[in-house]
């Protein structure tokens, strides 16, 4: 199954300094159809003005992933982390037994991310945070696993995470193709930018796509293309 979840569909909110888009319920967009995709519970677009951001605010028990488009994000939090996260680049916090956190766009121009959580495979785990640089060019025309949860990908650099599941980037010329073995395995797809086919089905920039009992799928650029793919386990 490949389900096509347009842009213009998705939950919305715009509250001036954020607006954002939900491909899953959050917040007040409440969908009992887009509850979790496997471990995957939130997906959401947000653009955040210039000199604005979320204030203190609680979690646990979440591994929250946030993939930056555009501009930068400031990251503190409760247990002594703080940095700064630009495009390129994606920050990961464990919620675990309980942290507060704040995150602001203190850059002069609006700042766009993916933040993308999944559920954990262990509650209580110790908090933490942690960003790492991960350059466009070192995803050119490949999936390359960005966090991960799979000890496969312990390797290959990705960030770890206390979850069943692992979120991938490419960066794709028009006309490149690249394939991707999921054995039946639910994932979730998103281009940041351009355009791609997903085994045929066309998707624009920011479009889902939910996909579920494939043995794998084959991703063609119809445009220069970013996408972010979040593959993971069934829930139990």
């Amino acid at each position: 199954m490949i389900e096509l979840r347009p842009f213009k569909n998705l939950g919305k909110s715009d509250h001036g300094w954020l607006k954002a888009n939900f491909h899953f319920s959050f917040a007040n967009y409440q969908n009992r159809n887009r509850m979790h995709w496997g471990a995957l519970r939130v997906w959401n677009n947000d653009r955040i003005a210039a000199g604005t951001g979320f204030d203190p605010h609680p979690h646990r028990d979440m591994e929250i992933v946030t993939y930056v488009m555009k501009g930068a994000i400031t990251h503190q939090d409760s247990v002594g982390n703080q940095g700064r996260t630009e495009a390129g680049q994606i920050q990961v916090m464990s919620a675990g037994t309980g942290i507060t956190h704040a995150e602001y766009n203190r850059e002069p121009e609006e700042t766009e991310l993916f933040q993308i959580w999944l559920l954990p495979n262990q509650q209580g785990v110790k908090p933490r945070w942690e960003t790492r640089d991960f350059p466009a060019g070192a995803r050119d025309g490949r999936l390359v696993p960005l966090a991960s949860g799979f000890v496969s990908h312990e390797s290959e650099g990705a960030i770890p995470l206390h979850a069943d599941g692992a979120l991938y980037a490419a960066t794709l010329k028009s006309g490149d193709k690249v394939s991707h073995t999921l054995d039946g395995r639910p994932a979730y797809l998103v281009p940041a930018k351009g355009a791609v086919r997903v085994n045929g089905v066309a998707v624009d920039a920011r479009d889902g796509v939910a996909i579920a009992d494939v043995e794998a799928i084959t991703i063609e650029a119809t445009a220069d293309a970013e996408i972010v793919l979040v593959e993971t386990a069934p829930l139990q």
